[in-house]
C-alpha cells in the first residue's frame, strides 16, 4: 500500500537520519523496590495527608452552606457575609494545589513508580508541602497564589476529575496589575516522568528557554503524549487556570518546547494557530509516516483509514495556519530530529511560506549556547510586538472540525472530514467581508457589525439581528445566511473518530448482565479493563466508570457515553440500540448491509447520543492505540475510524483489538 500523494515529498526528506521507534511494553518502566520501612513511614504520611484533606472538604462544605441562605423562591443567594461566600468557594477550588502532591506520593506508591531511592525524600517533601498548604487553606490562606519563582500548582480536570499538576515560572520584578506575558513550555519525552517526578524538575528549575519579562506555564501534559488527546486538553485546562488568577495578556503569549515538547510546539502552533503571538519548536517530529517510518521494508504497512487520520495530528497538513503564527524553528546542525524543520519547511513552502530555521552548528539534540540567546532575543521582539487578534486577511486549513479555525474564520461543515479544506478572508472595513472556500459546506463569521459577506462570489446581506457572529452554509450550489437544515450533522465538537470521545468528560459504563455470547462478554470486559489501564498509566487519571443501571441524566447531559458489552449485557447500550445505526440479536449484528455472526463478532463505533446528540455514544473502546506505539509518540495516533467490526475468533494484541472485517467513516450526516 502505498502512502498518500500528499505525503510523498514528505517522505523523501532525511527519513535515514531518524531513529527507529523504541518497543515498549509498559509504561511508566517499573519503578525499583523502595525499602519497607521507607515504604511504610510514606503510606502512613499519605493517608495521613488524605484524611487531612478529606477534613478540609468538608469543613469548607460547611462553611459553604452556612454562608447561603434560600430565597423566597427557594435558590440559594449569598448572605449578608458575601465575601464569605466567596472566599469558601475560592478556598475549595485551590484544594488541587494541595492535593496534587498527596497524588504523587500515593500513586508512586500503589503502582510501584519510584526509579531513584532518592525520590523518597522527594516524596517526603511532597507530603510536607501538602500538609503546610493544607493548613495554610484552613486558615484561609494561599500564599503560593502571590509567590514568585518556581511554584507548582494544581488543578481538577473536566475529562476525568483527576487531580492535575502544572508548573510556573513567575520573574520577581513583574508589575502588579499589569497584563503579563507568557511562554506556555512543552516538556520533552520522560519515561519515568510521574507526578512525583515532574513536581521535583518544576522545583528545581526553569526551563531551557527564558523570555525575560515573561511568566512561564509548564504543563504536565497528562505525562508522556507529546499534547495529544487529553494532553492537548491538559495544556488548555493549565493555561485556563493561570489566566483565571494572573492577568495574562493574551495578545502575548508563546508556545515553546523542545524534544517531545518541540513536536508539541509543531503540532499546538499548526493547529491553535490563532492563540500565539509567537511559536518556537526545538527538534520533534512534525508528522507520523516519515519520522517513524512506516513504510519501511518488512514493516505492516498502515491502514488505509489509519494513514487519513493523520490528518489529525499531522502538522505537515495544517502548515498554511502558520502564516498568522510567527514560527521560528530551531535544530541541532547534526541531531536526527532536525527532520522535522526539513518537512515543515517543505510543506511552508508548497504554501508559498518560508520558515525561520536557526541551527546549531555541530550541536546534537540540544540547544547550542549562543543560538539559544539568538532564538530568545528573536522571541522577546515577537512578544514585544504581540499578536494581532484580527487580523485583516486570514488564510486557514483544517482536516477535521475539531480545529476549527482561526481568530474570526471558522469552519462550520466540512464537505468530507479528512480531506483538506481551505478558507480565505478578507475585511473590508468593520461591516464587509469576502470569503473563499474549499471542501466547505459552511463558515462561522466572528466579527460584530458585519452586514454583508461575498463569498465564493456570491453576495449574502446577513440580517438586522446580527450581533457578534453570524454563519452562512451552502446549499443547492448556493450560499445562505444562517445554520445548515436541522439534522444530524458533523460539526465542532462532534466529529469522530472514536478517540474524540476522550478530549473531553467522558463516562465508561460498566454492564451488570450476561452478555448474549460468551466470547463477546469475555473480548468486552478484557477491553474495558485493558481501557482503564491505560487511562491510568498513560494519562494519570482514575477513568470514570458507573454501573449501566446507574446512570443518570446528569451523566447523558454532561459526558460522552462509553457503553461496554452487548445488548443482552449492558442496559443502556439495549436501551440506545433501536436509535443506533446497526442491528443487533442474539444471532447476527447487522451494519451497513453486512450481516456477521453475532457469536464471534462485535462492533467498535461513535456516534452521536440519541439522548443527547451534544455529546457521543462509543461503543467498546478507549483510547485505541496499544503497545506498538509507546516506544515512539510519533505513533500515539487514532488507529480506528467512526466504525469497526471485530472478528473475536483472533485474540487481541498489540495492534488491533481483534481482526478487524470491516472499518470506516461515517459521511457529514453520520449516514
Amino acid at each position: 500500500m502505498t502512502p498518500p500523494r500528499v505525503l510523498l515529498p514528505l517522505l523523501l526528506l532525511l527519513p535515514a537520519l531518524v531513529p527507529a521507534a523504541t518497543p515498549a511494553t509498559r509504561l511508566p518502566p517499573p519503578g525499583i523496590e523502595v525499602p519497607a520501612a521507607a515504604r511504610a513511614e510514606l503510606t502512613a504520611g499519605a493517608a495521613a495527608l488524605a484524611a487531612d484533606l478529606a477534613a478540609l472538604r468538608a469543613e469548607l462544605a460547611t462553611r459553604r452552606r452556612s454562608e447561603l441562605v434560600e430565597s423566597p423562591r427557594g435558590e440559594p443567594v449569598e448572605s449578608a457575609r458575601g465575601e464569605l461566600v466567596e472566599s469558601a468557594r475560592e478556598l475549595a477550588e485551590l484544594i488541587p494545589d494541595a492535593e496534587i502532591f498527596h497524588k504523587a506520593v500515593d500513586w508512586a506508591l500503589r503502582y510501584d513508580e519510584f526509579f531513584d531511592l532518592k525520590q523518597v525524600a522527594a516524596a517526603h517533601r511532597a507530603l510536607a508541602t501538602g500538609r503546610e498548604r493544607v493548613a495554610a487553606l484552613r486558615r484561609g490562606e494561599a500564599p503560593w497564589r502571590t509567590a514568585t519563582g518556581l511554584v507548582v500548582r494544581g488543578y481538577r480536570s473536566k475529562i476525568d476529575g483527576s487531580v492535575q499538576p502544572y508548573g510556573l515560572v513567575v520573574p520577581p520584578d513583574l508589575t502588579p496589575g499589569r497584563p503579563r506575558r507568557l511562554m506556555v513550555w512543552l516538556l520533552g519525552r520522560g519515561e519515568k516522568r510521574i507526578e512525583l517526578a515532574f513536581i521535583g524538575e518544576r522545583e528545581a528549575g526553569p526551563p531551557q528557554l527564558t523570555p525575560c519579562d515573561t511568566v512561564t506555564l509548564i504543563p504536565y501534559g497528562r505525562y508522556c503524549n507529546a499534547t495529544k488527546f487529553a494532553g492537548e486538553t491538559d495544556v488548555f485546562e493549565a493555561l485556563a487556570a493561570t489566566r483565571a488568577e494572573q492577568p495574562i495578556d493574551p495578545d502575548r503569549i508563546l508556545v515553546a518546547g523542545f524534544s517531545m515538547g518541540g513536536a508539541s510546539t509543531w503540532h499546538l502552533a499548526t493547529h491553535h494557530a490563532g492563540l500565539w503571538a509567537a511559536a518556537a519548536p526545538g527538534a520533534g517530529f512534525a508528522e507520523t509516516a516519515a519520522y517513524a517510518k512506516v513504510f519501511a521494508p518488512g514493516k505492516e504497512p498502515p491502514t488505509a483509514w489509519e494513514q487519513k487520520l493523520w490528518g489529525w495530528y499531522d502538522a505537515t497538513a495544517y502548515a498554511r495556519n502558520l502564516s498568522h503564527c510567527p514560527t521560528i524553528a530551531y535544530s541541532g546542525e547534526i541531531d536526527p530530529q532536525k527532520q522535522a524543520a526539513d518537512v515543515m519547511s517543505a510543506a511552508l513552502a508548497q504554501e508559498g511560506l518560508t520558515l525561520p530555521h536557526l541551527i546549531g552548528p555541530g550541536t546534537a539534540h540540544k540547544y547550542h549556547p549562543e543560538v539559544r540567546q539568538d532564538l530568545t532575543a528573536r522571541l522577546e521582539a515577537l512578544l514585544n510586538r504581540g499578536r494581532d487578534p484580527r487580523p485583516v486577511t486570514l488564510r486557514v486549513t483544517t482536516h477535521t472540525l475539531r480545529y476549527p479555525g482561526a481568530s474570526w474564520l471558522r469552519f462550520e461543515g466540512l464537505a468530507q472530514h479528512w480531506s483538506r479544506a481551505d478558507l480565505e478572508g478578507t475585511r473590508r472595513g468593520d461591516a464587509a467581508v469576502e470569503v473563499t472556500t474549499r471542501g466547505t459546506t459552511a463558515v462561522r463569521l466572528l466579527l460584530p457589525g458585519l452586514r454583508q459577506v461575498k463569498i465564493d462570489g456570491q453576495e449574502v446581506t446577513l440580517p438586522a439581528a446580527h450581533t457578534a457572529e453570524a454563519v452562512l452554509h451552502r446549499q443547492d450550489g448556493v450560499w445562505r445566511a444562517g445554520h445548515p437544515p436541522a439534522g444530524p450533522r458533523k460539526r465542532p465538537g462532534l466529529t469522530g473518530p472514536v478517540n474524540d470521545a476522550f478530549l473531553d468528560r467522558f463516562l465508561f459504563v460498566r454492564p451488570t448482565g450476561r452478555a448474549w455470547h460468551p466470547a463477546v462478554g469475555t473480548w468486552a470486559t478484557a477491553e474495558l479493563e485493558r481501557a482503564r489501564h491505560l487511562w491510568r498509566t498513560l494519562f494519570r487519571g482514575d477513568a470514570p466508570i458507573k454501573d449501566d443501571t446507574a446512570v443518570t441524566a446528569e451523566d447523558l447531559a454532561q459526558s460522552h457515553i462509553v457503553l461496554w458489552g452487548d445488548p443482552g449485557s449492558n442496559r443502556l447500550l439495549a436501551r440506545l440500540l433501536p436509535d443506533l445505526p446497526l442491528q443487533w440479536d442474539t444471532r447476527t449484528l447487522t451494519f451497513r448491509g453486512e450481516r456477521h455472526d453475532a457469536a464471534h463478532h462485535a462492533p467498535i463505533l461513535i456516534y452521536p447520543n440519541p439522548l443527547n446528540p451534544e455529546k457521543y455514544v462509543v461503543l467498546n473502546t478507549g483510547i485505541d492505540f496499544r503497545d506498538h506505539a509507546y516506544g515512539s509518540n510519533s505513533l500515539q495516533t487514532p488507529k480506528l475510524p467512526d466504525h469497526a467490526i471485530i472478528d473475536l475468533r483472533e485474540p487481541p494484541g498489540a495492534r488491533w483489538p481483534g481482526r478487524i472485517v470491516a472499518a470506516g467513516f461515517f459521511d457529514e450526516a453520520w449516514r
